[in-house]
């Protein structure tokens, strides 16, 4: 399922020297991938190898200098003509940065505040030698523009969150005749379920379809940043390509998902290293295949059913799937091969170009608790989940919560989960 990145909607970008072609719009970190870039940059004290692992914004291991401006995330950012893509924190390159004999040399790990201390004079050399090492980039090639003032948005319900559970929520709030307005941060809705072969995109553009239809808005590429609880009676600010939005909404439903998690393998940060979700984002969102060879390693307590489906849907797509139990990632830089334990106990050494990890994923519970919501940890549920009534309701008024924030439950179940909360938000407002 190759991406067709010749067609007239097609861009050239630039990126260590040389020009790529990709789909215009396409994140700038699922180009690079397609192109067979892994190493989009260096860690911040050892200098290691990182490349994209969530391909949703998560994870911070994409971060690049893009169009002049540093640490923007690779894999939110879309190709334009003439897009220039630099890496950071690397001399002279990405693939080829000298600094990385500091992992070589720190075998052990670094305390560089302890280095030298017994002089004054050698302790302010090392601790500036450490500040020229480290770091994330420089100041941008120009000055910021003036942004917008902020503007005040008060629905009666705001939808934090765009995958199943949001737009359920969002579609049954809307119905009984409330403004509702959905976030995501994403370019498209669908959350999860974009990642999901079970769905995918054609499953996410007809919810979509059912929310605007029951009179939804939905805000896309808007990023909630924070709540603000001290600012006459509270404000959740949300962040936009354009603007910062400040939401006074009567109630507010989270349905912000879970993050995706690594499992506990030597090299683990290796790139090449992917979530599951991340490679079933390649594959259906952008018809790119995570790698010819790949292993799939899953956690044991780790759901099945979404890593049947993903096995099922890269093997028809032309991919070798090695479902095990990962040891070791090995490749100096990217991921070339992998030491695994198969079902059978035997360990053995493969060749592959791509490792998909799945394990539950962690529940995005962090705006929920700058409004005081209580969690609970769960370890069969992903981490720390926010606790609530099986009609959404947390123990903070006008204060919502469904899906998989609350603990994973999968699409179906944050499906309906949503219609409930919606419905729920709805009578709160009455």
């Amino acid at each position: 399922m190759p991406s067709d990145t010749h067609s007239e909607a097609s861009v050239m970008i630039r990126f260590a020297g040389r020009d790529v072609r990709a789909a215009r719009g396409m994140p700038v970190a699922v180009a690079l991938w397609s192109a067979g870039e892994r190493v989009l940059a260096r860690s911040i004290k050892y200098h290691r190898p990182r490349g994209a692992f969530c391909f949703d914004g998560h994870c911070g291991g994409c971060l690049m200098r893009i169009g002049g401006l540093p640490n923007l995330r690779a894999c939110m950012e879309p190709c334009t003509e003439g897009l220039d893509i630099e890496g950071q924190n690397a001399y002279p390159s990405q693939k080829l940065d000298v600094l990385s004999a500091v992992d070589w040399l720190f075998p052990r790990g670094m305390d560089h505040h302890t280095m030298m201390t017994g002089s004054r004079v050698l302790s302010a050399v090392t601790q500036k030698l450490v500040r020229q090492l480290s770091g994330l980039g420089t100041l941008p090639d120009q000055i910021a523009a003036t942004a917008e003032d902020a503007a005040i948005v008060t629905p009666d319900v705001c939808v934090v969150g765009g995958g199943p559970a949001g737009l359920a929520a969002a579609t049954e709030a809307a119905t009984t005749g409330a403004r509702v307005v959905l976030i995501d941060e994403m370019p498209e809705p669908g959350g999860s379920l974009r990642a999901d072969p079970r769905y995918g995109p054609e499953a996410c553009a007809e919810r979509t379809r059912r929310a605007l239809a029951s009179g939804a808005e939905i805000l896309a590429s808007a990023q909630a940043i924070g709540f603000f609880p001290e600012d006459r009676g509270g404000v959740l600010a949300v962040a936009t390509r354009s603007r910062l939005l400040l939401f006074r909404p009567r109630a507010t439903v989270y349905a912000t998902g879970g993050y995706a998690q690594n499992l506990p393998f030597e090299d683990n940060d290796r790139p090449g290293v992917i979530a599951a979700r991340g490679g079933g984002r390649l594959l259906l969102d952008h018809g790119i295949s995570p790698g010819q060879r790949v292993v799939l390693a899953a956690a044991p307590d780790a759901p099945v059913d979404f890593a049947e489906a993903l096995t099922e849907a890269l093997t028809a797509a032309g991919s070798e799937v090695i479902v095990a139990q990962v040891l070791r990632a090995r490749g100096r830089q990217e991921v070339t091969g992998a030491v695994i334990r198969d079902p059978d106990g035997k360990e053995r050494t493969v060749d592959c170009d791509a490792i998909l990890v799945w394990a539950t994923p962690a529940p995005a519970t962090e705006l929920l608790r700058q409004h005081g919501c209580a969690v609970r940890f769960c370890a069969a549920r992903g981490g720390f989940a926010v606790t609530c009534t099986g009609d959404g309701q947390t123990d903070v008024p006008g204060v919502f919560a469904c899906g998989d924030v609350t603990g994973y439950v999968g699409p179906e179940a944050a499906t309906d989960a949503g219609q409930r909360a919606g419905a729920r938000a709805c009578e709160a407002v009455r």
